[in-house]
């Protein structure tokens, strides 16, 4: 067993790993239920169905605006196992209005349920970054970051697959049950009492967000680290929402290429978690950050190329066997591995770096910023798509224009390598 992977025979990681784990498989189980139900099920519709599609993106992400900075203060003034355990007691009784919604076809009950899970996010996350430095010893941060991610790539992985093969009834109980197991799971996590007697918590969500962005942002390192991980989920952002399109309208394939998709970017962003720290051996550092953001960019690059020259689309979509015959499929999921892997060895450590160089009484905190922020530029990234993709910029096109940002990642990513390594 790898030094990684032995931190999965500890009860000061293990509990915290499944639980996160657990909370993003039935997150993605719901969603991917809910849609599959709405659009192939209750609409019939194009122009609903994307008003529906666009609804439901805000209202998951809405939750990271507006709560973070509330969700950081907490993590960071009480026991962090405490707030867990509260976080998967309110996961059950959403999931009760969720397969409400599923099993009654009630799309107000989903979405109360969908901006819920949200929230659930949001108060989640700083915790499975914070508590880390506070369980692990040092050089035990960046492996248990990595694990984290890849556990979080897999689930999504797992929660999309399943959620888009069972009936709205079987995914009704699914949720219910998965959410029963991470509440279980969510009592062994061992206790993570504040680091701080200051128990503070300014509730004014609009006056705490902006100081708490400008108290972390002002600080250089700080202020490279999350503007290097705000370029990785602006990338994402756009990655994500051209996928579907870019597989039927450019690849001329259907469902089952899209979920192979999903799982070779899943799988290669866990590969690349978890490969990364043994590069570093442990250290938390950004020296690989700027290759591993150029690798993206290139891989990205060659995807653009191949679909730029991809013969044009005629007749039915194809299935999985038939594009896996086309001369070049191979190529197209070399390039997404290549992009998956580059982007888990390029943000991991940087996730660590934010935990491990500031205080433990501030990491909650540190991390919630990031979300701020990071909600900020993935919106700002799907606008700019939304108003290329109006002006009639092409799909192979905004890949090239993912490719080209990268250079801006690693520009960043190289600027906190030589300030602080």
């Amino acid at each position: 067993m790898t030094p990684s992977f032995r931190l999965l025979a500890k009860r000061r990681f293990l509990p915290l790993f499944t639980t996160q784990m657990l909370g993003a498989f039935n997150d993605n189980l719901f969603r991917t239920a809910m849609i599959v139900l709405v659009i192939y099920g209750i609409y019939n519709d194009p122009a609903q169905e994307a008003a529906f599609s666009a609804i439901a993106g805000g209202l998951f992400i809405l939750p990271f605006f507006l709560l973070s900075a509330l969700s950081g203060q907490l993590a960071d003034c009480h026991d962090k196992a405490t707030i867990i355990r509260i976080i998967k007691t309110a996961e059950i009784a959403i999931m009760v209005v969720g397969a409400g919604g599923l099993l009654l076809h009630n799309i107000t009950m989903m979405l109360i349920a969908l901006f819920s899970m949200g929230a659930h996010s949001t108060f989640f996350g700083p915790i499975k970054y914070a508590i880390l430095p506070q369980h692990l010893e040092e050089d035990q941060v960046l492996p248990g970051t990595g694990l984290v991610e890849a556990g979080t790539y897999i689930a999504i992985l797992g929660g999309t697959i399943v959620g888009g093969v069972i009936s709205s009834t079987h995914a009704a109980a699914g949720v219910l049950i998965v959410a029963v197991i991470g509440w279980f799971s969510g009592r062994q996590v061992p206790p993570a009492p504040p680091m701080t007697q200051d128990a503070g918590v300014d509730f004014h969500i609009i006056r705490s967000s902006i100081k708490l962005v400008s108290d972390t942002m002002h600080i250089p390192r700080l202020f490279l680290a999350i503007m290097a991980i705000s370029f990785f989920w602006a990338q994402g952002a756009i990655l994500a929402a051209q996928f579907p399109p870019l597989v039927k309208n450019v690849l001329g394939a259907n469902q089952q290429v899209a979920t192979l998709i999903l799982a070779i970017f899943s799988i290669g962003v866990a590969i690349g978690s978890v490969a990364i720290n043994r590069l570093l051996k442990g250290a938390v550092s950004a020296r690989f950050a700027p290759a591993a953001s150029l690798g993206m960019g290139l891989f990205v690059c060659d995807l653009w190329w191949t679909s730029h020259n991809w013969p044009p689309v005629a007749g039915p979509l194809i299935d999985l066997p038939q594009f896996l015959l086309l001369p070049r499929a191979e190529r197209v999921m070399i390039d997404l591995l290549g992009i998956a892997i580059s982007g888990g060895m390029f943000v991991v450590p940087l996730y660590a770096f934010l935990t491990t160089t500031v205080h433990k009484t501030q990491t909650a905190r540190t991390v919630a910023a990031n979300n701020i922020v990071n909600s900020g530029a993935m919106v700002m990234a799907t606008v700019l798509l939304a108003i290329f993709v109006w002006c009639g910029v092409s799909v192979a096109e905004t890949l090239l224009m993912v490719a080209v940002a990268s250079i801006g990642g690693a520009t960043i990513a190289w600027k906190l390598h030589k300030a602080c390594d």
